[in-house]
């Protein structure tokens, strides 16, 4: 992933569309008691394993337990609108994905939030999407390529419904290598595996450990990966930009805390989440389910924030999603 920008772009994303910190007299000898971090998705997922993992470490390094409290529901709506309306002291914070801070504000007309009820603190980790196909279809791109041009429409993958994140990165990356593809809507992860295994749908967008393990056990084959680097844990497995290079499409991992928290509280946030994210260990075992450690400073993270609703914002508006 290109470096954050450290020139003009930068300073005017960290200061426009996101909650600006308190100043940093307002709050001091932070943190003197536990944190929470709000994860908006249930027990498990690649959020959760992300979230447990970085609490784990980020504890030690504040001298407070930092614990994780899961709060699913609403395509991250429920997590997120809770801490947006929680004390802006630095003591919960959100565990966003690319859903809650992007597609969100672009698609849900009713939203309970905006990106300006937030404050950001750290880009933790981007994760690449696979394109998880049956064993009885073409085993490189261009071969895929070529089926799916000579059967437009006819070949249908699994999403969690029209504004779900895999969903829109396969609308991407199908725009990119030029085919038409037809998506069908489940309720749940578990219920597209079924069907996937089951041989009713042809392919699966699915991220990390979710199309590792099916991959590694047989049950499909990863035809290649989303993001802008092969990943390590299957070097074999080429990315859709080696022979498209606008066919990158990852969702992301970050922290952000309730507009107007102090400066303080945000910048040893932010040090103590960039440090544990730098750990061998920790970094190997992201690597393992599928995610690209990071790391960065709130400008860093605002400036990435701002640049990620520019490129989504026209593919959504080509894609005419209706969202209440």
């Amino acid at each position: 992933m290109p470096e954050p920008s450290h020139g003009r772009r930068a300073l005017l994303s960290a200061g426009v569309g996101l909650g600006l910190a308190a100043p940093a007299s307002a709050q001091t000898g932070f943190p003197d008691r536990p944190l929470t971090l709000v994860v908006p998705f249930p027990p498990g997922g690649s959020t959760d394993v992300m979230a447990r993992l970085l609490a784990e470490r980020m504890s030690p390094l504040l001298g407070q337990p930092v614990l994780v409290e899961n709060r699913p529901g609403g395509a991250t709506v429920v997590g997120a609108e809770a801490v947006a309306r929680s004390a802006p002291d630095g003591y919960t914070v959100l565990v966003n994905s690319g859903t809650t801070l992007t597609i969100n504000p672009l698609l849900m007309r009713n939203l309970p939030y905006r990106p300006e009820s937030f404050a950001p603190v750290s880009l933790l980790a981007t994760l690449p999407f696979a394109f998880l196909v049956q064993n009885r279809l073409p085993a490189t791109i261009p071969e895929f390529v070529a089926l799916a041009k000579a059967r437009p429409g006819q070949l249908n993958y699994g999403t969690n419904g029209p504004s779900s994140f895999n969903n829109i990165v396969a609308v991407l990356v199908s725009e990119a290598l030029g085919i038409r593809m037809q998506d069908v809507t489940y309720r749940g992860d578990s219920a597209q595996l079924n069907d996937f295994v089951a041989g009713t749908l042809d392919l699966l967008v699915v991220g990390g450990s979710s199309a590792i393990g099916p991959h590694r056990s047989g049950q499909g084959r990863i035809l290649a990966w989303t993001g802008e680097a092969r990943m390590p844990a299957t070097p074999d497995i080429p990315i859709f930009a080696e022979v498209a290079p606008e066919a990158v499409g990852q969702t992301w991992f970050g922290l952000v805390v309730p507009a107007r928290t102090p400066a303080a509280a945000i910048e040893r946030l932010s040090a103590a989440a960039s440090r544990a994210l730098q750990e061998p260990t920790l970094r190997e075992r992201l690597l393992n389910e599928g995610q690209f450690a990071i790391g960065s400073s709130p400008g860093e993270y605002a400036a990435f924030l701002g640049r990620e609703m520019d490129r989504w914002r026209p593919l959504l508006q080509r894609m005419n999603i209706k969202v209440d």
